[in-house]
């Protein structure tokens, strides 16, 4: 078996004639990718979409992880992102606005401050992995 902290494999399938695949880590459940018209059929997430996901939810693991272990109480927490794209081939992100809703009674301002720069700069690699390429901005609010 596999150590998923060293190595992760993934596998694509075509699944039509266009550029509609079923995606595959491990043994979790497939996801739908696909391109938007006209080459794909837009049945699916686009690769930058799934980016997207990875992203925000690499976040809130850390963030809602370290929060957790300074025994603060998250009764909910919410994630968005918006992508802004290079105009120019290759169209990836330029930049990335994340921004994080959090209900909670005893976190405060300087407790998410830290965690999102752990996050930053430690222990999300998916924000790793775009930093010198794309900008990424967190915001945060939190409901008491």
């Amino acid at each position: 078996m596999t150590d998923k902290s060293k190595e992760l494999c993934a596998s694509v399938t075509l699944i039509n004639g266009r550029l509609g695949f079923t995606g595959t880590v491990g043994e979790n459940a497939p996801v739908s990718i696909d391109y938007i018209p006209p080459l794909g059929d837009g049945m699916g997430y686009t690769s930058l979409e799934l980016l997207l996901l990875s992203l925000t939810s690499c976040i809130g693991s850390s963030v809602l992880t370290f929060l957790r272990k300074m025994n603060k109480t998250i009764i909910a927490c919410e994630i968005h992102a918006k992508g802004s794209r290079k105009e120019e081939h290759p169209t990836g992100f330029k930049t990335i606005l994340v921004e994080i809703y959090l209900k909670s009674p005893d976190v405060t301002e300087d407790d998410m401050n830290k965690v999102i720069s752990l996050s930053e700069d430690k222990y999300c690699p998916v924000w790793s992995m775009l930093k010198g390429n794309t900008d990424v901005e967190v915001r945060f609010s939190i409901n008491h």
